[in-house]
């Protein structure tokens, strides 16, 4: 498993939010962008992950509006919030587990945990 898997992503934005939900801060949108510091990932790659855990109920807030070009731009990130079925999820999920376990081999869990 490699640091840009799907699920290593996933399990990154999930960790963030929930942590974040148990303290009552303020989510950083600016953290859950492709480019940040911690994501490093294509734009393209970003937009479909955000649009699954958004599809899949994982996750809430965020805005995808299509372009006339068809140019998906997703907005609102500070308003993103972790969902019951995302806590669920980020317990629970086999892959998930194995994403955690990846990024403590790595040593790569960043605030995110």
């Amino acid at each position: 498993m490699a640091k840009d898997d799907y699920f290593v992503i996933v399990y990154q934005i999930l960790s963030y939010l929930y942590v974040k939900l148990k303290a009552g801060e303020v989510v950083d949108g600016q953290m859950l962008k492709h480019d940040s510091q911690y994501l490093h990932i294509n734009e393209r790659y970003w937009i479909y992950i955000i649009t699954n855990m958004l599809e899949m109920g994982l996750i809430t807030g965020p805005v995808i509006t299509t372009t006339w070009g068809n140019e998906i731009i997703i907005s609102e990130l500070d308003r993103t919030q972790i969902t019951p079925l995302g806590i669920e999820y980020l317990c629970e999920n086999s892959f998930i587990e194995k994403a955690k376990n990846f990024l403590k081999d790595a040593k790569a869990i960043v605030p995110f945990v």
